[in-house]
């Protein structure tokens, strides 16, 4: 697979910078400190996500366009949630603007949901869990450093989670930092997962 070519498309801080819906959407989402950014940055091969080491920095929906040659698509960057450290109505106006962002008639294929590899689906996961299933988005899960837990030990944590229960369009994806076989492989996924919701939707359309 081609590496990707993108842009930042959009920043939007309210409901009225929201871009009309053009391009099938995959949206990233997680906790604050997740590692988020680091991850997009990754993925996109270039420091396009701005990284800080203050959790809940992202006050913003960016768009990027996402050219991965036969598939173009955004790439939606969600603020962070569970940050306690910030202040009650600020978090409420970050999850205004992200009821507005799912509230409209938006080309969204899936969201990718990151969760910390070391704590698996904490209370704020599984909210968000059910929060997704009320608004029927299927959504890809992608556990985050992995590179805190020593190698020998990764296949058990991961076995342990998915006896837990891991609801995902693909089999969970272990990511440890800035790997690129890993990268790689997470992109093949990304694309796979675009294209069969693509497929279902041409399907249901029918």
């Amino acid at each position: 697979m081609a590496a990707w070519k993108s842009e930042l498309f959009c920043t939007a801080f309210n409901k009225g910078q929201l871009p009309a819906p053009a391009l099938p959407e995959i949206v990233f989402l997680g906790r604050s400190n997740v590692g988020k950014s680091t991850l997009i940055n990754a993925l996109l091969g270039r420091r396009i996500a701005k990284v800080s080491s203050k959790p809940g920095k992202t006050r913003s929906i960016n768009f990027y366009g996402v050219d991965a040659g036969a598939d173009k698509f955004f790439l939606v960057d969600l603020p962070g949630y569970g940050y306690a450290a910030c202040g009650v109505q600020e978090r409420r106006s970050w999850w205004r603007l992200i009821e507005d962002y799912f509230g409209q008639k938006r080309k969204i294929s899936y969201a990718v949901h990151l969760i910390d590899f070391r704590h698996g689906p904490l209370a704020k996961d599984r909210e968000l869990t059910e929060w997704l299933d009320g608004r029927e988005v299927p959504r890809l899960v992608v556990f985050t450093k992995g590179d805190k837990i020593s190698p020998g030990k990764r296949r058990a944590q991961y076995n342990a989670l998915l006896r837990a229960g891991i609801d995902s369009l693909l089999p969970p994806f272990v990511t440890c930092g800035v790997n690129d076989a890993e990268m790689q492989k997470l992109r093949e996924g990304i694309i796979e997962a675009l294209r069969e919701m693509i497929r279902l939707d041409e399907v249901e359309a029918e």
